[in-house]
């Protein structure tokens, strides 16, 4: 009598299921590898990131460095990126055809700007290794019976497993199969978003951008989050690299306040204060007989030196000359220090991420298998880690799947 194939069931068609199904496929070939994704498009985030252009990794390759881009879950990730990290990700691509390019930003795409690439390949490699992909077939309950399970599907079709990887990204009903399977969710919340201020003067700059400013995010009680980069103002308030990256760090502080907090900003990180105060007293002297508004200092953007300027409250026709030191104070405030509402968040583009999930401390990182339940594994989004934007999360994806398909297969 035929010994029945090992079976492994990888619920969530996305970027991390995908690469876990694949390989458990390919390094346990006794294994027979069901991949279910509710939706009828599996891959669809793959397909949208990144413009249509999927930022698939970052090209940092020291481990210590890459786990500073995870505001929740680096120090859980530094093994798991020893044994799988962009390198091994660019080789992995680069081995079934697709060539990843470094842009200036340390962002990496496929050579060819094009997400479908990306989908081609995984989906390629799944079906190459064996994978048996079921679209349309969202999981109603599970029940796990003498360290095997029993999965039904909306349709009332029954699945055994012998061995389940939960790879559903920070859907709900994914965290409900999670804890009913015995574990932690820790509260999803938004992560990755603009800020919005209620300030009609800046919003009016919207389009105007700074190539570095480092922005102070100050809550009470709470240790100021700091973030320096590219900001942009937008129809609604702040965006932009710098922006973004505090949002992922400040993420649940900001969810306990409502999205209410102060935002400082100073718009040119390079020069000290003092440095600052001694351009502003050289251009008074210099520049007597010139409108202060009319100058545009340190490079910055012209209509941007026109709001802080009138922000600073410095009449639009007053000359460098008739500066008091009141108002010098206040513009060197406003340059360096400037207090900024935030009312509420944004939506960055359709990179919707969140912080939270399953609790990394019930999670075996080294197969990315249950503490809580034997033969339960995850992979992505569903754990309580996330990245900043860049390819970080991605990344998190290919490693967690990776380590998930290296264990899941094993009879050991």
């Amino acid at each position: 009598m035929t010994p029945q194939p090992f079976q492994i069931v990888v619920i969530g068609g996305g970027a991390a299921g995908f690469f876990a199904a694949i390989a458990c496929a390919e390094t346990y070939p006794h294994t027979q590898v069901k991949l279910l994704e509710a939706s009828s498009h599996p891959l669809s985030k793959v397909r949208i990131s990144g413009g249509g252009r999927c930022n698939v990794t970052h090209a940092c390759f020291d481990a210590a460095s890459l786990i500073q881009y995870y505001p929740r879950g680096g120090k859980a990730l530094r093994g798991a990126f020893s044994r799988f990290q962009p390198k091994d990700t660019i080789a992995w691509y680069a081995q079934r055809g697709v060539t990843l390019k470094t842009e200036a930003d340390g962002r990496m795409f496929p050579i060819t700007n094009d997400s479908e690439t990306v989908v081609s390949c995984l989906m390629r490699a799944a079906d190459q290794a064996g994978v048996q992909l079921q679209t349309r077939s969202a999981v109603t309950s599970i029940k796990a019976i003498d360290r095997r399970f029993s999965l039904t599907l909306k349709s009332d079709q029954v699945i055994q497993a012998d061995r389940l990887l939960l790879a559903t990204g920070s859907n709900p009903h994914g965290y409900q199969i999670a804890q009913g399977l015995g574990h932690t969710i820790e509260p999803p919340v938004p992560s990755l978003f603009t800020f919005n201020i209620a300030e009609s003067a800046l919003r009016a700059l919207a389009g105007v951008a700074v190539d570095s400013a480092q922005v102070r995010l100050v809550l009470p009680d709470q240790k100021p989050l700091e973030q320096t980069g590219p900001v942009l103002i937008t129809h609604w308030g702040l965006s932009g690299p710098a922006i973004l990256k505090l949002s992922a760090w400040g993420a649940r502080l900001l969810h306990a306040r409502q999205y209410r907090a102060t935002l400082q900003i100073n718009w040119l990180p390079q020069l000290s204060q003092e440095q600052i105060r001694q351009h502003l007293l050289a251009a008074k002297q210099e520049q007597a007989r010139r409108s202060i508004v009319s100058s545009s200092l340190f490079n910055l953007p012209r209509r941007l030196w026109q709001y802080l300027v009138a922000r600073s409250e410095i009449a639009p026709e007053q000359r460098w000359a008739d500066l008091s030191k009141k108002a010098l104070q206040q513009l060197l405030q406003e340059l360096h220090q400037g207090s900024y509402a935030i009312s509420g968040k944004g939506v960055f583009k359709e990179e919707f991420v969140t912080c939270g999930g399953v609790k990394l401390s019930e999670v075996d990182f080294k197969t990315m298998e249950s503490r809580l339940c034997p033969g339960l594994y995850f992979a992505g989004e569903i754990l309580d880690i996330d990245g900043v934007t860049g390819g970080f999360n991605f990344q998190s994806a290919w490693t967690t799947g990776w380590l998930a398909g290296q264990a899941i297969g094993s009879k050991l």
